[in-house]
C-alpha cells in the first residue's frame, strides 16, 4: 500500500474546490482545509476525514481514498447548502484531479448525509478516489 499519494490528493481536491468559479458563486472564497479562528461564515465548505485501503498491485502501489467534504450553513433551510454540495460534487467529477505524486484513476461519488444541529445544516459529501502510484 502506498499512503504517499495522500498529501498530493488533499492538495488537488483542496485547489479544485478553491478554484471552481461555480463554487465560488455559491460560496465565495470560503473553501477550507482547516476552519480559520475567529467567527466563521454562514456559509463554507471545509475538507473532512479521509479513509485509506491498500489497493497494490504487480504493477503499482495504490490504494483507495474515501475522504469527505463538508457543506455547513447556519441558514434556515438546505437550500443553498444543498447547492453548494451540489457545486463541489460538479467540481470533483468534472475533471480527472492531477496530483502532485502518483494519479488518480478514478474519482467517484460515494454517499452523503445532511443533517442539522441546532442552528447548523450540514452535508458531508463522501468521494472515493482510486490512486496508483508507479512502483520502481
Amino acid at each position: 500500500m502506498s499512503y504517499g499519494m495522500t498529501a498530493a490528493l488533499q492538495v488537488a481536491v483542496f485547489d479544485r474546490l478553491s478554484g471552481d468559479a461555480g463554487l465560488a458563486a455559491i460560496v465565495g472564497s470560503n473553501v477550507y482545509d482547516a476552519l480559520p479562528a475567529g467567527t466563521l461564515p454562514t456559509l463554507y465548505v471545509t475538507l473532512g476525514p479521509e479513509k485509506a485501503r491498500d489497493r497494490t498491485d504487480a504493477s503499482s502501489g495504490g490504494a483507495v481514498h474515501d475522504f469527505a467534504v463538508s457543506v455547513v450553513s447556519s441558514a434556515a433551510s438546505f437550500h443553498q447548502a444543498k447547492q453548494a454540495a451540489a457545486a463541489v460534487s460538479d467540481a470533483l467529477l468534472a475533471a480527472p484531479l492531477t496530483l502532485l505524486r502518483g494519479q488518480v484513476r478514478r474519482v467517484q461519488f460515494y454517499r452523503a448525509k445532511a443533517s442539522r444541529a441546532g442552528a447548523e445544516r450540514r452535508i458531508d459529501i463522501w468521494f472515493r478516489a482510486r490512486l496508483d502510484e508507479a512502483m520502481a
